[in-house]
């Protein structure tokens, strides 16, 4: 998984299964997208991000608000933010990663941020 900032907007890849797993958070209500990232974010402030699904070309515009931080990396665990996702591109992107995951969204799974 990679991403990279160009003109204030954020670029996510997530490759594969695996990583969005990981990525993506169904606990949080309209589900949540962690991002690794060195960006300065603050708590609540919202951020544009244009994600893509495993084997998907398609970049899906995100608005968001930051809903978690890790500041550096601990582990497996990279440094970053992650967002709760908004708006029907919002809705979109979570319906899409959930039907990708389906059968896999179990705690015990390791992921980016808990």
């Amino acid at each position: 998984m990679d991403s990279r900032i160009n003109g204030g907007l954020i670029h996510v890849n997530i490759p594969d299964r695996v990583t969005l797993q990981a990525s993506y958070m169904s606990f949080i209500q309209g589900g949540g997208l962690f991002i690794p990232s060195k960006e300065n974010v603050s708590l609540g402030e919202e951020v544009f991000v244009l994600a893509t699904l495993p084997d998907q070309t398609l970049k899906i515009p995100l608005t968001g608000r930051v809903i978690w931080i890790s500041r550096k990396q601990a582990g497996i665990k990279p440094q970053g933010f992650a967002i709760q996702l908004s708006g029907e591109r919002g809705a979109y992107y979570k319906a899409e990663a959930e039907k990708i995951l389906a059968g896999s969204m179990s705690s015990d799974r390791s992921n980016f941020t808990m």
